[in-house]
């Protein structure tokens, strides 16, 4: 029996019984379009935290003060303020493998300018900022040392809140009002866009570190300093080095600890890539469950199938079928129906996708190894699931399948 013969065959007898082969198929559907969605989620995710890492900088280090501790009770990290400018000059020219580093505070404060305000956060660093970030100024300029020196009024801000304070013009050369410190908009920088998780990382503006602390906050301490290694393998090599460095500086004892925090951010994004793969290796075992489930779905009524079909098989030998046919027609009709399912569960799992990433802003990646993934999958299922039936209606004998009512 040719092929051709035997899809035609599967297809008449599928369709005598429409509904029952559709909810045949439901589990293969779901199984499928799980692991194609389990899988765009995982991949997405991981791609956000790759964004993130790359959006934050090559090879950061961050420095954090340490935690201090009230009544007892311990306040977190960053609660210390034990970070100086000095100590972001002594890590730059003393520690080995070190590109470029750099101070960071901030505040939160409403800007005002032209008649517009827009809240914000104020941030406070020096001109090697944009080399830590990687980081470039999309028009004017950024503030040059001797700004910094100076503590000059001049701001730089995130394309958000240019685009809000000044939506008809350019802000280059504007006055933009700081907790009532007038200051004077010398550049705008590119826009980064929303970071992987949703938040707007063009929200801010710039100004020098030290007209932050002196004129905005009041304080002498700095919130945290970003240090860039030259490469990746000298990332370790500089967190060993910082921390030597500053203990020194802040005439720590061998029995103190630490009053700062060094953190890699890109083992932390690690971290979340690991939990992300995890989720998506939960998710796939889920689908693959289904999987199963619409496998002996397709078992069970394979089985009722060569039951109900026990006179129709003995014919069909009787007239000269042999076993090998009986065989194929039943296992193409089991192929079919997994086939079927797998098809519209591609169709189902792209679009719960991307239905994911519209309704809840989640990022989403489907690639081509998940689809093919799914659909040989579907087939896989089908061959295993049906070859029993497929095998018990080959062995019938002829003659008391001709007898069976």
């Amino acid at each position: 029996m040719s092929f051709g013969l035997l899809l035609t065959v599967a297809w008449q007898a599928l369709r005598r019984n429409a509904t029952r082969s559709l909810l045949t198929m439901l589990g293969i559907i779901i199984g499928v379009g799980a692991v194609i969605a389990s899988m765009a989620i995982g991949a997405g995710a991981q791609a956000a935290v790759l964004a993130q890492i790359e959006s934050l900088g090559a090879n950061l280090v961050v420095v954090i003060p340490g935690a201090t501790s009230t009544g007892g009770v311990s306040l977190g990290s960053g609660s210390k303020t034990t970070l100086t400018l000095g100590d972001v000059t002594a890590i730059v020219q003393e520690v080995p493998g070190v590109a470029s580093a750099a101070p960071s505070s901030s505040t939160n404060a409403q800007v005002v300018a032209s008649g517009t305000n827009w809240s914000t956060q104020v941030q406070g660093s020096t001109p090697a900022w944009t080399d830590v970030r990687d980081w470039p100024v999309g028009s004017g300029r950024f503030f040059t040392p001797a700004e910094v020196n100076q503590e000059a009024k001049v701001a730089v801000l995130g394309s958000t809140v240019a685009q809000n304070l000044f939506p008809t013009g350019s802000p280059i050369g504007a006055i933009v009002v700081i907790k009532d410190v007038p200051f004077r908009a010398v550049g705008v920088m590119t826009s980064k866009g929303q970071s992987g998780f949703g938040r707007d990382q063009d929200d801010f503006v710039m100004v020098p570190i030290t007209t932050l602390l002196d004129r905005l906050t009041g304080q002498a301490y700095v919130g945290q300093i970003l240090v860039s290694a030259s490469t990746p393998e000298d990332v370790p090599g500089v967190i060993d080095e910082t921390e030597r460095l500053l203990r020194i500086r802040h005439r720590l004892t061998p029995s103190q600890p630490d009053d700062f925090s060094v953190r890699n951010i890109a083992d932390i994004q690690q971290v979340r890539i690991a939990t992300s793969a995890t989720q998506a290796l939960l998710l796939a075992g889920i689908a693959v469950v289904s999987l199963v489930v619409g496998g002996i779905g397709i078992m069970n009524i394979m089985l009722v199938s060569v039951t109900e079909r026990t006179r129709e098989i003995g014919l069909r030998m009787a007239v000269g079928a042999r076993g090998h046919d009986i065989l194929m027609q039943f296992l193409v009709e089991a192929l079919t129906l997994a086939c079927l399912g797998g098809v519209i569960g591609v169709v189902m799992g792209v679009a719960t996708a991307q239905g994911v990433s519209v309704m809840a802003h989640w990022p989403t990646l489907i690639s081509p190894m998940s689809i093919v993934l799914g659909f040989v999958s579907s087939l896989l299922v089908g061959v295993v699931f049906g070859f029993y039936p497929a095998r018990r209606a080959a062995a019938l004998d002829p003659i008391v399948a001709l007898r069976y009512e």
